[in-house]
């Protein structure tokens, strides 16, 4: 999200800098493929966290911005306190961006406390989700001002395409006819494979790709094949008939689900973050860790026929392109920001 939004900012006239916590990685070089220059902030003999505020406040001094965008929590405190650290302008603002909702506080709760804290410093935090916004006033926060903005897709990018379908299948020996789950994420705790991956093994009649960086390593049941990482998701999604977020805890808006739903894909989801608001009507919400639900949700939509199946993902991306497709997002961030 923040790579799309970067980009479409800067193309209505918005100059972006992206300043990065954590190295280069494969996102910086599609910024500035794209025309948005990136800075790592690199650790010296300070302490990480220091060296990285230091660094940040020499860029804020150089590029002199009219808006400092914290990303998630660690993003949200050097911002902040780099923003402290320079003299102040008239009209320079500080906003931060949440991006979860449950979180687990065992895990988190030390870097979710420090954000509670400093809630009141930025002018606005802006929430992708109802479910992070209700989370995160109950741990503390005390902001001057909060913002539910929903993650925008890109429907033109996500969208079904038969000729992908096809391509995709024969180069993982998939059937035309076979039905197919995709579950998009990385290996972690918050998004529950093992849910997933027990409820696919009682169902050996369908069969699913995992994507997501850790994926191939995992122990896979004979119906699943896992991929690994792919900066292509888009060519795999409509090789699919069922999009699955198995996720336990700490999703905000699910940009899987999202983004399955807006290539014509039926929904199955845990109840956790926004997914019951993003899925509305149009495929399945059952209980996280419910290995028994998640499986009879697959089977339900496995069981219809074709056409109908076909023609309720059709109505899963008329859902995303009416309500979250991503020039909507765009604007709203481009609102707050022009605020005075």
């Amino acid at each position: 999200m923040l790579v799309q939004l970067a980009v479409r900012l800067q193309q209505r006239g918005h100059p972006q800098h992206v300043a990065s916590l954590s190295g280069r990685g494969g996102l910086a070089d599609v910024l500035e493929n794209r025309g948005v220059p990136v800075t790592a902030l690199t650790t010296g003999s300070a302490p990480k966290d220091i060296s990285a505020v230091m660094q940040l406040r020499r860029e804020i001094r150089r590029i002199a911005p009219n808006v400092i965008q914290g990303w998630m929590y660690h993003g949200n405190l050097a911002a902040a306190l780099a923003h402290l650290s320079v003299l102040q302008s008239s009209r320079r603002r500080l906003y931060w961006n949440l991006r979860a909702s449950n979180m687990d506080i065992n895990r988190y709760g030390r870097v979710i406390g420090w954000n509670a804290r400093l809630s009141r410093i930025p002018d606005i935090v802006i929430v992708n989700s109802n479910a992070g916004l209700k989370f995160h006033v109950a741990h503390g926060f005390n902001a001057r001002r909060m913002e539910v903005v929903p993650n925008g897709i890109d429907t033109e990018k996500f969208r079904p395409n038969p000729v992908m379908r096809a391509a995709s299948r024969a180069a993982y020996n998939i059937g035309q006819d076979d039905l197919i789950v995709i579950h998009v994420a990385r290996v972690d705790p918050m998004k529950d494979h093992s849910t997933f991956l027990a409820a696919m093994k009682a169902l050996p009649q369908l069969r699913a790709i995992l994507v997501g960086a850790g994926t191939e390593h995992l122990q896979l049941p004979p119906n699943v094949i896992a991929v690994g990482r792919r900066s292509d998701v888009e060519r795999l999604y409509p090789a699919a008939d069922i999009v699955a977020s198995s996720s336990a805890f700490g999703e905000g808006f699910s940009n899987a689900i999202a983004e399955g739903m807006s290539a014509g894909l039926v929904p199955v989801a845990t109840n956790v973050g926004d997914a019951a608001l993003i899925i509305d009507r149009v495929g399945h919400i059952v209980p996280p860790g419910d290995v028994g639900a998640f499986a009879a949700a697959l089977s339900t939509i496995a069981a219809l026929p074709p056409d109908t199946r076909r023609n309720l993902g059709l109505e899963a991306r008329s859902r995303i392109v009416k309500n979250f497709a991503l020039p909507r997002a765009v604007e709203q961030y481009e609102r707050l920001y022009l605020e005075q």
